[in-house]
């Protein structure tokens, strides 16, 4: 049965493959014999699999489209490709998130552990609510090779196209950026890659839809110390300092038993930091420490505070004021 299950995995990827397939040519490719490949090819269509026999000198088969969603197969790069697809959709604002967290759910538990383990790696930080302006979409391509650089720590090499009037540093022709990578970060709508500059010695922040990486990546490299000590602090900082809107005069970090992208969607003025499938970190400012205190407090989420002490000050007075209240 082994043997078996493992031969319909090939012949479905085969099909998958290409428009047309000869039955003698599947028969060598899976190096069994045409009536074992008919066989299988039964087999698939019990399973839901709509496999057309093709006319012709050789006979062959294809795989079409069906009235009812079979189980699917996906090879590594399409599994990774959807699952960045997916969170993308999380913050879409078309009314399909919950759909997306769903899904995604879904496709991670039945991801072999070397997959769930490449995907749980890919640390998304979601800024601010989705915005309605056509802003250029990202290849999912472009985003997966990022995030493979971040995560195995290799120098990227790309190049890079600036905005009018932003220099000549980036014009055709140039030659490539050269990066340490640190992370993928979404603000406003719009993919960002957080990155040192090797060329320039300086950190920057990279829109993703103007990257168009090049192969091979280069050394592994111990990462740096992102200034303000973690990725919300920076992006914060950089992105304020360009819109001139200043800070909060209070500001606190958090962690929350919540998807990312269940939090992302109701913060208009904060960061939103993926750490795992059901953990995030939450950065996000007000007017007051109480105030920020029971904005934090509206998600149904067990919290823990990272600071700073005049944040956790603020949940011990709302909590005496709750408990008050409720008596």
């Amino acid at each position: 049965m082994p043997k078996t299950s493992a031969r319909l995995l090939a012949l479905l990827s085969l099909l998958q493959a290409r428009r047309d397939w000869p039955g003698e040519l599947l028969a060598e490719r899976l190096e069994v014999s045409p009536r074992t490949v008919r066989r299988d090819v039964e087999r698939l269509r019990e399973l839901g699999y709509p496999i057309a026999a093709v006319k012709g000198p050789d006979g062959g088969y294809r795989l079409g489209a069906g009235a009812e969603l079979p189980p699917l197969l996906f090879d590594d790069e399409q599994a990774v490709a959807l699952t960045v697809a997916l969170r993308i959709a999380t913050t879409a604002g078309a009314g399909i998130e919950e759909a997306a967290v769903r899904a995604l759910a879904t496709v991670r538990q039945v991801m072999p552990a070397r997959l769930r383990r490449r995907i749980d790696t890919l640390r998304i930080t979601a800024v601010g609510p989705p915005t309605t302006r056509p802003d250029p979409q990202v290849d999912s391509s472009v985003l997966v090779a990022l995030s493979t650089a971040v995560h195995a720590g290799e120098v990227l090499r790309f190049d890079y196209v600036s905005p009018a009037g932003a220099g000549d540093d980036d014009r055709a022709g140039a030659p490539p950026r050269r990066v340490q990578p640190h992370h993928l970060v979404t603000w406003g709508g719009r993919w960002y890659l957080v990155a040192w500059d090797l060329d320039r010695d300086d950190w920057r922040t990279f829109r993703a839809d103007r990257i168009t990486p090049r192969t091979p990546t280069g050394p592994r490299f111990t990462p740096r110390e992102l200034p303000g000590g973690s990725v919300a602090a920076f992006v914060t900082s950089r992105f304020r300092d360009a819109d001139g809107s200043g800070e909060w005069p209070c500001r606190g970090e958090v962690i929350l038993d919540l998807p990312a992208a269940a939090v992302s969607p109701h913060i208009h003025d904060g960061i939103v930091e993926e750490l795992g499938p059901d953990r995030c970190r939450l950065t996000m400012g007000s007017w007051s420490w109480p105030g920020l205190a029971a904005a934090i407090g509206r998600f149904d989420a067990d919290i823990e505070v990272i600071g700073p002490p005049e944040l956790k000050a603020a949940f011990a007075r709302l909590a005496r004021r709750y408990a008050d209240a409720a008596r």
